[in-house]
């Protein structure tokens, strides 16, 4: 009999117990979760500020009863305190009891998932602990969020990538007073370039929200009235009722460490079959594998291992975890980070490398940039669509492309060049790709095919 620890479960656990147990019935899997849910799509926290969720609990798409019937052994409200890699086992706490119990494992599975980037602020963990200062991460924090959100007339966002956009957003549309704060001098700067985050932008302060970019917190001071809280920063001060940090995540993953491989930030490095390797030892592990958060990703724009947090990474890697825990057989096919997001009336969607995540990155790119109805001007409405592909100009290979606009949905855009990008496309290729045309839809040139084509005009 086959005995499997998997620790931690949000998506790369509970989808590697499900491939598991779908694959392997007869085995004993058992799962160690710290919190007392799963699965919660924490991506909705925003939404659910703004009053757009149905039932927070359908944010939650599978229960620790859920994985039981398929034959897993949940331990819910267990901190898994050391996990002995060579020696295969680990000592487990029970919050609820206190009780520490040790498991013997054949193989280990690594969903530890990621943590909050809590920098060393001066009165930031005093924050935290007082709750004037939250995080957006987990259901309990989602909870904290949502209560608070009742009550505050005011409210600074910490970060201004996708989760404090979203935040920002949703906030200042429930008419609380809204500051966006971030030490880069664009929001989404890591997801889009200057074409896109110039518009978005300007949306905010069109509905609101204060603007504080280049701006580094420097510190939290608590009122001394047991309420609100000023965020000091490089550039002026910000008092307010509630802070919420969202400035990024890291690996949850110093249970491994000096035991598994990992990138600088802790990020467990993997094959292409998801297998970790065992620190001092030359191949991969038959098994130990890792996956989501707590691992890399293989980034098809660069070809290189790269930590790219995100909800669809995890859940395709922990279903190749079942696919290949008995032998190598399924392959990772990579990622393009394709993500979108909507704020206010702007739809935004992307895949690949940004001209300044190539930069970033060392990567030599061109861009190219493009604005055209999405279908043609004899319909009684049509809007423009702003794309950006980003190019080799050496090889002609696609790197990325993004997309934006105020009512066409640029979303199934970022799809196509997706997949694209790892088939290793060409700008060339891209421009004579079959793409339909019907009024309805498109112009008789799919605005995919004309930024490709203009890129080829200026190549």
């Amino acid at each position: 009999m086959t005995t499997v620890a998997i620790v931690g479960c949000t998506h790369a656990g509970t989808f590697a117990a499900q491939s598991i147990l779908q694959a392997h019935p007869d085995w004993t899997v058992h799962v160690y979760e710290r919190n007392d849910t799963l699965s919660f799509l924490s991506c909705g926290i925003a939404l659910w500020v703004g009053d757009h969720v149905s039932d927070p609990q359908r944010m939650f798409y599978s229960s620790p009863e859920a994985l039981g019937k398929l034959g897993a052994r949940m331990h819910m409200r267990h901190d898994v305190l050391n996990v002995d890699v060579k020696g295969r086992t680990l000592l487990a706490k029970d919050l609820e009891t206190d009780e520490q119990t040790t498991l013997a494992f054949d193989k280990l599975v690594v969903t530890t998932g990621s943590k909050p980037v809590i920098p060393p602020i001066p009165g930031l963990a005093e924050g935290l602990e007082d709750g004037r200062v939250k995080l957006c991460k987990n259901w309990g924090h989602g909870l904290a969020i949502k209560e608070m959100a009742r009550n505050a007339k005011s409210v600074a966002v910490i970060g201004a990538g996708y989760i404090g956009a979203e935040l920002a957003e949703q906030f200042s549309e429930i008419g609380v007073k809204t500051v966006l704060i971030d030490g880069l001098d664009r929001v989404l700067a890591k997801n889009f370039d200057k074409p896109i985050s110039d518009v978005v932008e300007q949306a905010f302060t069109d509905h609101g929200v204060t603007l504080a970019l280049g701006h580094m917190v420097t510190e939290f001071r608590l009122g001394a009235d047991g309420n609100g809280v000023t965020v000091m920063t490089s550039e002026g001060e910000f008092t307010v009722d509630c802070a919420i940090m969202g400035a990024g995540f890291l690996p949850r993953t110093n249970l491994f460490d000096g035991q598994l491989d990992m990138l600088p930030n802790g990020a467990i490095t993997t094959d292409e079959y998801m297998r970790a390797t065992i620190s001092g030892e030359s191949e991969p592990s038959q098994d130990v594998f890792a996956a989501g958060d707590s691992a890399t990703v293989f980034y098809n724009p660069t070809g290189t291992y790269d930590y790219i947090p995100l909800a669809t990474n995890a859940v395709r890697q922990a279903l190749l975890v079942g696919a290949n825990i008995v032998e190598p057989t399924q392959k990772y096919m990579g990622t393009q980070a394709t993500s979108a997001v909507q704020l206010y009336d702007l739809s935004m969607a992307a895949t690949g490398l940004t001209q300044g995540g190539a930069e970033a990155r060392g990567v030599t790119t061109r861009s190219t940039t493009l604005t055209q109805d999405f279908r043609p001007d004899f319909m009684l409405t049509t809007t423009p669509v702003t794309c950006t592909l980003t190019w080799d100009p050496e090889t002609r290979v696609i790197k990325g492309a993004q997309f934006l606009s105020r009512q066409a949905d640029v979303a199934q855009a970022a799809n196509a060049v997706s997949i694209a990008i790892q088939a290793g496309f060409t700008i060339d290729q891209l421009a004579n790709v079959d793409l339909l045309f019907q009024p309805n839809f498109s112009q008789p040139v799919n605005y995919i095919a004309a930024v490709a084509m203009q890129a080829v005009a200026e190549s």
